[in-house]
């Protein structure tokens, strides 16, 4: 933490307020109660752009448009749609490079917020490919490329967020909790807080980028990774941001699995009418390992997100209710004759449901492999069922927790 740092971050804040008002800081009842804590919840979801990507794209883009007139980003999300909306701002070209398989949603708002003022251009599969084009044509063109997180400016535009939540809550939270991707926002509220509060990292288990560099003393590169989790999905966090972050306690560093954020998603829509992403999501979803820690204080969860694709929703409901016990995959190996069918359904209670039946191949002349999906209201119910095809002499294998077959079965 330094004065100069803190008072380039609250200059910034000011200048954010001719184009956007701060986000909400919104104490949570239910989740105050739940964990015996004061939770407010930092609402980045309600920015103009629902994340907070905008606010590093704004104080990169302010300080450079007197001289520069072309903005280059790659991004399949939240920056492109925070660069696209700053270009429309402040009048400036910005070309914005998305992988091709980004999803059509995501394409329509980034050209949206950006208007005549953009141009989206699919390059590669893979994010990767998507950058090096982006890198490539910058060079070509002498453009400014604006990289989602490893730039001084955009760290400085994201600890806005830090700013407005001691200028909310009128004091210092006693905790932060917030996700960690390539750690744009992590270094800027920390630059802004320094150790004055305690402090959370929350990453998904698939890309662990801030917990492998504490490890190595360096950033390190994790590819392949995992981007179910897409707004904290980066293979290797900024070197600009690692350094500040490299004094980082590794037990404040949590990982969460892609099943687990997913129960937090559905309960937060259900119970609270609040959209978020699966990044947005983390910072709700680790409270259950701060419990202690949090207990009595004052915590501060920033919400990251709400760019949240409804067509994704039965994906993340299944993800739920797999991670809590509710849904159990199997596949069965079906006796072909008449009443074998009913005397496996005879076997089920009262609240087990048939989600999924689908014959896969005949494994024999006599015998069939069934997929079969249930889903029950307590996940208690599902040993008494296993016991009683293990009892009937039902040939099956539970493949709910199996990765590899799941992804081309299920």
């Amino acid at each position: 933490m330094s004065e100069d740092f803190q008072m380039a971050a609250i200059a910034a804040t000011r200048a954010m307020r001719g184009v956007f008002p701060a986000t909400p800081l919104l104490r949570n009842e239910m989740l105050s109660e739940r964990y015996d804590a004061d939770i407010w919840l930092k609402r980045e979801d309600l920015s103009p752009v629902r994340s907070y990507k905008l606010r590093g794209a704004f104080n990169a883009m302010r300080k450079r448009v007197a001289e520069q007139s072309l903005f280059v980003c790659a991004s399949a999300g939240n920056h492109a749609q925070g660069v696209a909306f700053m270009c429309s701002h402040f009048g400036v070209r910005g070309v914005i490079f998305m992988p091709v398989t980004t999803p059509q949603q995501k394409i329509q708002k980034t050209k949206m917020f950006g208007g005549d003022n953009i141009e989206v251009r699919l390059v590669g599969d893979y994010f990767d490919l998507c950058l090096k084009a982006a890198q490539a044509f910058c060079a070509e063109e002498g453009a400014y490329f604006l990289s989602p997180f490893d730039d001084d400016d955009v760290i400085e535009g994201q600890a806005s967020v830090a700013v407005e939540i001691e200028d909310q809550l009128g004091a210092l939270p006693d905790h932060i909790i917030l996700p960690v991707g390539g750690g744009g926002l992590s270094a800027g509220m920390r630059g802004f807080f320094g150790d004055r509060c305690g402090w959370t990292y929350v990453e998904p288990t698939a890309a662990p980028s801030l917990d492998a560099a504490l490890q190595a003393g360096a950033p390190v590169d994790l590819s392949p990774i995992g981007n179910f989790v897409d707004g904290a999905a980066v293979a290797k966090i900024g070197a600009r941001t690692f350094e500040w972050l490299r004094d980082v306690p590794r037990e404040s560093v949590v990982h969460l699995s892609d099943d687990r954020i997913c129960t937090t998603i559905v309960e937060m829509l259900n119970v609270e009418g609040i959209v978020l992403e699966p990044a947005g999501a983390m910072s709700i979803n680790v409270l259950d390992e701060v419990r202690e820690v949090i207990r009595g204080k004052t915590a501060v969860c920033v919400a990251t997100g709400g760019n949240f694709d409804f067509e994704r929703l039965p994906e993340v409901k299944e993800r739920a209710q797999r991670y809590s016990g509710l849904i159990k995959y199997f596949i069965l190996r079906l006796p072909q004759r008449p009443g074998a069918l009913k005397d496996f359904l005879n076997l089920l209670g009262p609240q087990d449901n048939i989600t999924r039946f689908e014959y896969m191949k005949k494994s024999a002349r006599n015998f069939g492999s069934v997929l079969i999906g249930i889903e029950t209201d307590d996940p208690g119910n599902f040993a008494p069922m296993f016991a009683a095809m293990d009892d009937a002499g039902f040939t099956y294998t539970d493949i709910t927790n199996d990765e590899t077959v799941a992804q081309f079965v299920i």
